[in-house]
């Protein structure tokens, strides 16, 4: 009868803790007035992303720092011509078009996205205390996301398979290169992560702002 009790008791209080962390994630970032569950994951999901953004800003400007004034405009104009990895992700051309699509068709070209730089994001350039930070970040708001489109599916939309496109890597991204090529192909990383999670940014900002309707979600 003690074991029980004693056993009992860690279980109960291993339960308590678990509860209590999940209590403190979920509040983080979340004001005091009543909102939905939906708008709580999504303000969490909007924090982590503004997040990751600066984070790729800030590699992206540290790599920068280290090029010359002609380096870095031979390789803005070669990185103008080429498509990111991400662009078979077929996502809105413009920002009437973003206005115009379905929360849930914002979330799933999110969580594609994301998904997309979950391996690549290892390799960027431009400090490895940074960088190190990006990969578990990526995951949890992978998996944000994902809880917001079970939050947000229904039977008038229905969303596919989230794995059923898979993005094959860069041409040149398992092989060794040196010189212009290895810097062209760091630089495109960079500028492509920036580019995606800006994107990522703008869409699940405006799936937000709909849970609002008195919300002027104009971009």
């Amino acid at each position: 009868m003690l074991v029980f009790s004693i056993h009992h008791s860690s279980l109960f209080t291993r339960c308590f803790q678990l509860s209590v962390s999940c209590f403190i994630f979920l509040s983080l970032g979340v004001s005091s007035q009543p909102i939905t569950d939906s708008q709580h994951l999504f303000s969490i999901a909007v924090s982590r992303i503004q997040n990751l953004h600066l984070l790729a800003q800030r590699l992206f400007s540290n790599f920068e720092s280290t090029l010359q004034t002609e380096d870095q405009r031979q390789l803005n104009k070669i990185f103008l011509q080429d498509f990111c990895n991400s662009d078979y992700i077929i996502s809105p051309i413009d920002k009437h078009e973003t206005q115009r699509s379905s929360v849930l068709k914002l979330l799933s070209i999110s969580y594609r996205l994301v998904e997309s730089w979950e391996f690549s994001s290892r390799f960027l350039s431009g400090g490895s205390a940074l960088r190190n930070q990006i990969s578990p970040r990526l995951s949890e708001l992978k998996t944000g996301i994902q809880l917001l489109i079970t939050a947000n599916q229904d039977g008038a939309e229905m969303f596919s398979d989230v794995s059923a496109l898979q993005l094959a890597p860069y041409g040149n991204f398992y092989q060794s290169l040196g010189g212009e090529e290895l810097l062209r192909r760091n630089y495109e990383l960079l500028a492509c992560f920036k580019k995606d999670m800006h994107k990522v940014e703008t869409y699940l900002t405006v799936a937000k702002c709909r849970l609002s309707p008195e919300a002027n979600c104009t971009l």
